[in-house]
């Protein structure tokens, strides 16, 4: 028994009439009236009786025919699944991220305009350091990853800009330049530093204590941070001044001011890493990140997975 052999029965059960079956299917009318009866002979037993010019289903043809119009149904359903998944509409995507991009409005925008997009690929977060993300970017166990360079880039990896952001410092309310709109970083040449670990943000570390270099001082580092929003924290807990990406003034602290730096370099730039050879899904994200994209009208939900950092 094939597809086509249900076809022709299904067609013909619909239309009553092998003469306007077969001008249905496009083909002659005894070849059609051969593959009936060879499906008759396979079931063993008569699907249709004829009156007059026409047929109607027998018993047994009205029994068959339900399951032939749901395993037609089905098929072309099947069909339809395999293309999707062949363009990247269905399936799972594995997006790492760091702690800080969830803050940024770019990577927010793009996380929500790719669910919007394909609302049948099941998303899950894992939000690790950037080294960590890479590294399992290039062992497969994600299929892309929000990152802040730099990072050893292990494998063969495609990089992309999604974000490039001013810096800011945090401070105290009370502190004596919090009533500023502007400062110029030598203004905390006597202040009490805290940088990021080499985990974090070792990177922008560097560019900070290379930035101070550059107006006459080496910063005093009193703490490191193993995340940019602990750094924030404690700034609260009133040891030090951090200076973080832009994005971070979402956290919208009562107790703390965001004052910006007049400082051209460095910046604190996001990119989505991904493998130079990556799934029907994945490209959908890139392309999402480019700016193109698909239209659908259904969104769907997101897990996120907290590993310890």
């Amino acid at each position: 028994m094939e597809l086509r052999h249900l076809r022709y029965f299904v067609i013909t059960a619909q239309m009553e009439s092998f003469t306007k079956a077969a001008r249905a299917l496009h083909i002659a009318q005894p070849p059609l009236g051969q593959q009936i009866r060879a499906l008759e002979e396979e079931i063993g037993t008569s699907l249709f009786h004829r009156q007059g010019r026409g047929v109607v289903l027998s018993d047994a043809g009205r029994v068959f025919l339900g399951s032939a119009v749901e395993i037609l149904a089905r098929v072309d359903e099947a069909k339809r699944a395999a293309l999707r998944a062949a363009r990247g509409e269905v399936g799972t995507l594995a997006l790492g991220f760091t702690e800080s991009a969830s803050f940024n409005e770019v990577v927010t925008s793009l996380i929500s305009r790719y669910q919007h997009m394909n609302p049948d690929v099941a998303v899950t977060l894992v939000e690790d350091d950037s080294e960590s993300l890479i590294r399992r970017l290039s062992a497969k166990e994600l299929d892309a990853a929000i990152v802040r360079p730099p990072f050893s880039v292990t494998g063969d990896l495609v990089m992309q800009m999604l974000s490039e952001e001013r810096l800011m410092v945090v401070l105290p309310k009370q502190h004596h330049l919090s009533h500023r709109d502007l400062i110029d970083l030598s203004d905390l040449s006597e202040e009490r530093f805290i940088l990021y670990t080499r985990k974090s943000g070792y990177g922008l570390s560097a560019d900070i204590v290379a930035a101070c270099r550059n107006k006459g001082f080496s910063p005093n580092i009193c703490q490191q941070a193993p995340q940019v929003s602990s750094a924030v924290n404690l700034v609260s807990a009133g040891l030090g001044v951090a200076i973080v990406p832009a994005s971070m003034q979402r956290m919208q602290r009562p107790d703390l001011h965001f004052v910006a730096l007049e400082l051209e370099w460095p910046t604190a730039t996001l990119e989505l890493a991904t493998r130079a050879t990556p799934s029907k899904v994945t490209e959908r994200l890139r392309l999402c990140a480019s700016g193109g994209g698909y239209s659908s009208e259904q969104t769907f939900g997101v897990s996120v997975v907290d590993i310890g950092r």
